[in-house]
């Protein structure tokens, strides 16, 4: 971006700002989209840009050439006279047909999306897929602009699609008005299609969402089935509007842009700022005869957070005013704010100089100062990461104390709560310093992470009893959540770490009040609820437990119904349901269990499903249901390890308890001492496995027979070596790596 895009941005006023996301479910295709997006806007190069402007003018050559075209006309008309099965056939492939030879010629030089510019992180391009939110500011020209330009300042985010990184979309959701739902044209609706159409259209200021088809150049794309089934799915009123588009052909990048420009509405600006053009107009005037200009308080929003190498760095939106380098700051959350909503004056609260400003295109580009409307990037010298939380807003210190409409600040109260918990571990027990600010640096970047850090002396699975050092408590989203957290610290902070297997709270109510047996009676039933293990109830007490329960929603086609319906039974799903959503695709919903779900029952899913089923998940209803269940202690040598602890129903501790043991037995490294490993539940041993000893040959020394023909010499020496193998075994420790956890997180495969 040159001097000349400097320039134009300073004359965009906030009615010619757009602000929207991408949203879709896992792998519809919306890296790839925003990549060509930034492709056709310029922020890519003028090569880039000129490849994507020669395929629109192509394609628009091509649409005029069918539109007179008479065999176009007969072939239409035969259409319309057959079945509705033939005509979406036919009308499919028109459209594929018009999409490869539209961009044939165009995507000769450069055809490669480069959704690596958005996709930035390691286990994203790892893995294929998003999982952290990431941004872009362009410009575009388009005659809905109102400025002296010509130009809209356009500010997209592109969301992960996975249920586990839902907010990351729910964050992205709240910072803008527009909102570009994506749909698979060979897949159609998928179950986390309809969880980000809800939370879109659920919010309390809703974007205006616009549909689109992606992929319809694949050979089993169906565009026209997916949008009459997505009309009749999402109440979607008119399926004509639902835009058809291709990433790979450059196929409908223009007319995404165009909708955006035409129905996504501008930001609302806030009460007390003060309207651009008054402004530019007395900032004229004031050049002429001395006028005074009307103040423009900055009012910038949090979006997000990340630590680099050069500290704490936010991506901010600036709401009102302007922000350039050298000005002071402070930050604004709700707690300080009065009855009368102004800003509490206080000579403790800290002040920040801006360090530095830009834009990000995705690129950072400095650019020293932002303007109303647009979103960048902020350095001011934070030294503490959790002060910049999504949300809140930066100010200039000058008006600290004044009356001051501010934007819509986040609430405690609003935070999704964490779905499952784990204890986090150093694999050497002297790195758990840099354990705990890796960890601190990684949840300024992932909203999703519920942080409690613990003292070494402290009780529980954090402590890591005999096996493992002092470890952090982390709430997590999902697996795939905690598995790309575990990945994350690898990668960025290179800190091994041990993630032990997740644990989903439990509400346990005592019956008579008593949480220990000989305990003081209350005679008053006491419910709490039990997030970690170790503070499960012990024998002889009298309890009741009811386990979290979630609503599942499954797609899977209609082939494999008789396997996910088995599945889900034998995941102790109750209240089953199934409908067809077309011909080939059903339904299925049920109430389950959250602890059958979390573990491994999406790879299971996939495995009946031949790859093709979808799942998603939200609150149960109701959200807890009473369970006959019991913990599984794991024991290594007659000693407890609690993060290898389980809770299962009582009819299948015995054969998961096996299955763990079998695990166990494969992955644990063999010791100079035999390792018993057994499976522990309602007080008696369910389960048991050994690992033998390494073993020496005490009788050969030097190639040479000990003792020659003396037995008791033989005898002397067996018997000295088993004492020593005794005493290893009690004194030994076994060394417990990732897979020993895995073990328990795969235990129903």
């Amino acid at each position: 971006m040159d001097d000349n895009a400097d320039e134009i941005m300073r004359q965009i006023p906030l009615e010619d700002c757009r602000n929207f996301c991408f949203i879709a479910h896992v792998d519809h295709g919306k890296s790839s989209l925003s990549s060509r997006i930034l492709e056709l806007t310029g922020n890519l190069g003028p090569e880039a840009q000129k490849i994507a402007q020669a395929a629109i003018l192509q394609q628009q050559q091509q649409q005029q050439q069918q539109k007179v075209s008479p065999s176009l006309s007969s072939e239409t008309t035969t259409a319309a006279a057959s079945t509705s099965s033939t005509a979406s056939n036919v009308a499919d492939s028109t459209i594929k047909k018009r999409t490869s030879a539209a961009t044939l010629k165009a995507a000769e030089n450069s055809n490669k999306e480069q959704y690596e510019l958005l996709d930035t992180l390691s286990v994203e391009q790892q893995r294929g897929i998003t999982v952290k939110a990431s941004a872009a500011t362009m410009l575009y020209p388009h005659p809905s602009a109102k400025g002296p330009t010509g130009m809209l300042l356009l500010n997209m985010i592109d969301t992960p699609g996975h249920v586990d990184f839902g907010r990351e979309v729910a964050r992205s959701l709240s910072f803008v008005q527009g909102a570009i739902l994506l749909l698979d044209a060979s897949q159609g609706i998928q179950a986390q299609t309809w969880t980000v159409y809800d939370k879109a259209k659920n919010m309390d200021q809703p974007p205006e969402i616009i549909l689109a088809l992606t992929k319809i150049d694949l050979d089993n794309a169906r565009p026209i089935d997916v949008a009459l089934q997505v009309s009749e799915w999402l109440n979607w009123d008119d399926p004509d509007t639902i835009i058809h588009t291709s990433a790979r052909s450059r196929y409908g990048i223009a007319d995404v842009l165009d909708r955006i420009c035409r129905t996504v509405p501008s930001p609302t600006p806030l009460k007390d700022d003060v309207d651009d053009f008054v402004y530019m107009s007395s900032n004229s005037n004031n050049n002429d005869n001395g006028s005074l200009t009307p103040e423009k308080i900055l009012r910038a929003q949090v979006v997000d957070s990340w630590y680099d190498d050069r500290g704490v760095n936010c991506l901010v939106q600036i709401v009102a005013g302007e922000m350039a380098e050298g000005d002071r700051i402070v930050i604004v959350s709700s707690e300080d704010l009065d009855d009368n909503s102004s800003i509490k004056s206080s000579k403790s609260q800290t002040s920040y100089s801006v360090q530095e400003v830009g834009m990000v295109l995705p690129a950072a580009k400095r650019t020293k100062i932002l303007r109303r409307g647009q979103m960048g990037y902020v350095r001011f010298g934070l030294r503490d990461p959790r002060q910049a939380q999504p949300g809140t807003v930066l100010i200039p210190q000058k008006h600290v104390g004044k009356e001051l409409d501010l934007p819509v600040l986040p609430n405690a109260q609003d935070i999704t709560k964490s779905v499952l918990y784990a204890s986090v571990h150093p694999s050497e027990s002297d790195e758990f310093d840099e354990l705990c600010s890796a960890v601190d640096r990684l949840a300024l970047n992932d909203t999703g992470l519920e942080v409690s850090r613990t003292s070494a002396l402290a009780g529980g699975s954090e402590k890591g009893g005999p096996f493992l050092g002092p470890g952090l408590k982390v709430g997590f989203q999902g697996i795939l959540h905690m598995e790309v957290f575990r990945q994350r610290l690898q990668d960025e902070f290179d800190i091994e770490a041990i993630v032990t297997p997740p644990k989903v709270p439990y509400k346990v109510t005592y019956k008579d009040g008593r949480k220990t047996k000989g305990a003081a009676s209350t005679g008053e039933p006491l419910t709490e609820i039990v997030e970690d293990l170790a503070d499960w109830p012990g024998q002889g007490t009298r309890y009741t437990v009811e386990e979290p329960m979630v609503s599942v929603r499954i797609m899977a086609p209609v082939d494999c119904a008789g396997s996910v319906m088995e599945l889900i039974s034998r995941r102790r799903g109750i209240d089953q349901s199934s409908k067809p959503v077309d011909d080939e695709v059903w339904i299925f919903t049920a109430q389950m269990p959250w602890a059958e779900v979390v573990v491994d029952f999406h790879d299971q899913l996939k495995n009946v499903t031949a790859g093709f089923g979808s799942l998603d998940a939200t609150d149960g209803d109701p959200p807890f249901r009473e369970a006959n269940v019991c913990k599984v202690d794991i024991m290594l040598n007659g000693d407890v390890v609690e993060p290898l602890a389980f809770v299962c129903h009582k009819d299948d501790a015995q054969s998961q308890g096996r299955v763990v043991c079998k695990k166990l037995q494969e992955v644990l490294p063999r010791q100079q001492f035999v390792t018993v490993i057994q499976a522990k539940a309602d007080g008696r041993i369910i389960s048991s496995e050994r690992i033998k000893a390494y073993r020496k040959d005490v009788l050969m020394k030097s190639g040479k027979l000990v003792g020659g023909g003396d037995q008791t010499r033989k005898k002397k020496l067996l018997e000295k070596q088993k004492k020593g193998k005794k005493r290893q075994q009690a004194e030994g420790r076994v060394s417990l790596s990732q897979a020993a956890f895995n073990s328990v997180i795969t235990r129903g495969s």
